[in-house]
């Protein structure tokens, strides 16, 4: 078990990097805001501890693990769910509270049952790891039945962090779309979650959009061997959090209008339709839970024209979290964004009118990239879709747009996972061939990592 005991809560920085200048008549205002959490250090001024004293993080973690009947084919898979599931409960941090939970068209609990958490420690880590010898594959899949029963038990336990691991193997079929909707639309600020899907029989946009949803990570385990070390890193990633619930809160002055706020980095997530009111000309985007860490937003707002030389700060941007006895995101809203705690960090975005020409047309380095990684990921997605409706020269287009951004962007991973499914012939003017015959896990990796980026070289 690894050691994950901090003192300190993490201190919070923001940056912003934009071209404040604009041509006489501009009114869009494009920055990105670079926030970092550097664990170990003390937030320091006027705010309040986060936890109470003498006391870290506190967490709950729900393991769901797929007993579909499709988990027995081959019947390895099943045992490296098993084998992968015991390593995170071996990652664990002692008081942690934890349960595992089995997954076919109903949710069960596995370990340690009657709607309860157990509290790790060497005991109840080993009754759970003896509980997961007993699971077995059978029956369909409805994976809103178990992110439903993670959410009872991880809101039953007073806890400042509260995370899932989920792992699929098959397609959502034991429920319909919109059942599972509406359980990430319940679920959504009240725990996160990470998924997995093992195999190549799952579905990419399922469990994308899950882990989207509940402001986690998705990715492809297309060798179930390789399941252990994921959990393992998963895992450690969860005990690594120190807090929960952060938002990035955004004011505006009057006759300004935001645009879009999106994760750039360290993946491309559009946050803009989930803004929740806080008061008036601000609003809260959820960011989930942050530990040692940096991460890179893209904020573009309309400004009311004005005359040259004339400047205004366009946009104010802020850290808050959920007052201490708070409970989650969602009671935040209802207050009006009241009931919040300010992490100290704060960003200003302006907007300065020139007829300067080379200082009004110059793009600032950080944008101009992340607005290629963005166009990355949506050439990516919209060359697959393509591919698979049988519009072979629109997706050799797209991917060979996609071809073209990473390798000016340094997007290496990207690049090769794309080399897998075309033949690239000129990658700096985005000239490719479609493969003929391309892995259904090559193409399946390329759709679920497509929206990973890379940061601005220095």
């Amino acid at each position: 078990m690894a050691n994950f005991a901090k003192s300190h809560v993490p201190q919070f920085s923001m940056d912003v990097y934009q071209n404040e200048y604009l041509p006489e008549g501009g009114r869009e205002v494009n920055a990105i805001v670079t926030v970092t959490s550097t664990g170990g250090g003390t937030v320091g001024g006027a705010v309040a501890p986060l936890y109470p004293r003498g006391r870290g993080p506190s967490a709950a973690v729900a393991l769901m693990v797929d007993c579909s009947g499709s988990m027995d084919y081959p019947p390895t898979k099943m045992r490296n769910a098993r084998d992968a599931t015991a390593a995170a409960i071996d990652t664990l941090r002692d008081g942690t509270h934890f349960a595992v939970l089995g997954g076919t068209h109903v949710a069960k609990e596995v370990y340690p049952g009657g709607g309860r958490l157990a509290v790790a420690d060497a005991g109840t880590r080993e009754q759970a790891k003896q509980a997961l010898r007993k699971l077995g594959a059978g029956g369909g899949t409805a994976i809103g039945t178990w992110l439903r029963l993670a959410d009872r038990l991880l809101n039953s336990a007073d806890v400042t962090i509260r995370h899932g691991i989920l792992l699929t193997d098959g397609r959502n079929e034991h429920e319909s779309p919109e059942d599972l909707r509406a359980t990430l639309e319940a679920c959504a600020g009240r725990f996160t979650c990470d998924a997995r899907g093992v195999g190549t029989d799952w579905e990419v946009k399922e469990v994308t959009g899950i882990a989207s949803a509940l402001l986690g990570t998705a990715d492809i385990v297309a060798d179930p061997a390789g399941l252990a070390a994921d959990f393992t890193r998963m895992m450690e990633t969860a005990m690594g959090k120190e807090v929960a619930d952060v938002s990035l809160r955004v004011w505006t002055p009057v006759g300004t209008t935001i645009r879009f706020v999106k994760q750039v980095a360290p993946t491309v997530e559009d946050l803009t339709a989930r803004r929740t009111e806080a008061g008036p000309r601000a609003g809260d985007y959820p960011t989930g839970s942050w530990g040692d860490e940096s991460r890179d937003y893209h904020l573009c707002v309309s400004v009311p024209a004005a005359d040259l030389g004339q400047e205004m700060l366009a946009a104010r941007v802020s850290l808050v979290v959920p007052q201490a006895g708070g409970t989650s995101r969602s009671s935040v809203a209802e207050s009006g964004g009241g009931s919040v705690q300010n992490l100290g960090a704060q960003g200003l975005v302006r907007a300065v009118w020139t007829d300067d020409m080379a200082a009004s047309t110059s793009i600032n380095p950080q944008v101009a990239h992340y607005t290629g990684q963005a166009e990355l990921a949506q050439a990516i997605k919209q060359g697959l879709d393509l591919r698979k409706a049988g519009d072979f020269d629109g997706a050799t287009a797209k991917l060979g747009r996609a071809v073209q951004l990473a390798n000016a962007s340094g997007n290496a991973d990207t690049a090769k996972l794309l080399a897998k499914v075309v033949d690239v012939v000129d990658a700096a003017t985005g000239t490719v061939r479609l493969k003929t015959k391309v892995a259904e896990a090559d193409e399946m990796t390329l759709e679920t990592r497509s929206t990973k980026t890379v940061r601005v070289k220095k």
